[in-house]
């Protein structure tokens, strides 16, 4: 199997809202996140403005491909998240949101914090107690401590705590 290389996360949070929040309404709408198949992730290529190759990264039977979808329209894609459980943390090696949900046109807002959200249910399903690992670009690692208040661990190494996760959990998932 071909080695993946090593991405340094570079997205940004907009907004954390309840759910997704469409940018023009304001309307809330209830979101589930769900394993992505092989074949929903042919239109997802770098020709219809994602930056990613999703495609590689599922096929990696290490890692395990989410994606975030509206309740009542789960054909379409909000966002991409690829997981892998460690024995101290959920390792996020990528997070991506739909090419309509990047820059200033977007169509919602808090795709990324649902999914890092999710990220962190994950790591508590797991046995983990929430903690999220995952290597950020050094200009993004001030973001990262005052919006998801993740610790940084020296190099690239960002953590989100138990106690940070379960205020995303609750922001974003019905209890």
């Amino acid at each position: 199997m071909k080695k993946h290389k090593k991405h340094l996360l570079d997205f940004r949070i907009d907004k954390l809202t309840n759910s997704i929040e469409n940018v023009i309404s304001k309307d809330s709408f209830k979101t589930e996140v769900l394993p992505v198949s092989l074949k929903e992730l042919k239109g997802v290529t770098k020709k219809n403005g994602w930056r990613f190759n999703w495609t590689a990264e599922f096929k990696d039977p290490d890692r395990t491909v989410y994606k975030l979808v509206i309740v009542d329209n789960v054909k379409i894609i909000q966002g991409l998240i690829s997981l892998t459980p460690k024995p101290e943390s959920v390792f996020m090696h990528l997070i991506e949101t739909a090419p309509f949900n990047f820059g200033k046109n977007k169509m919602y807002l808090g795709v990324l914090g649902n999914l890092v959200a999710f990220a962190c249910r994950q790591s508590f399903l797991r046995g983990t107690d929430g903690f999220v690992s995952f290597r950020s670009k050094t200009n993004l690692i001030k973001h990262y401590q005052e919006i998801l208040n993740a610790s940084h661990f020296g190099g690239h190494l960002m953590i989100i705590n138990k106690e940070t996760a379960l205020t995303l959990i609750e922001k974003y998932f019905d209890q």
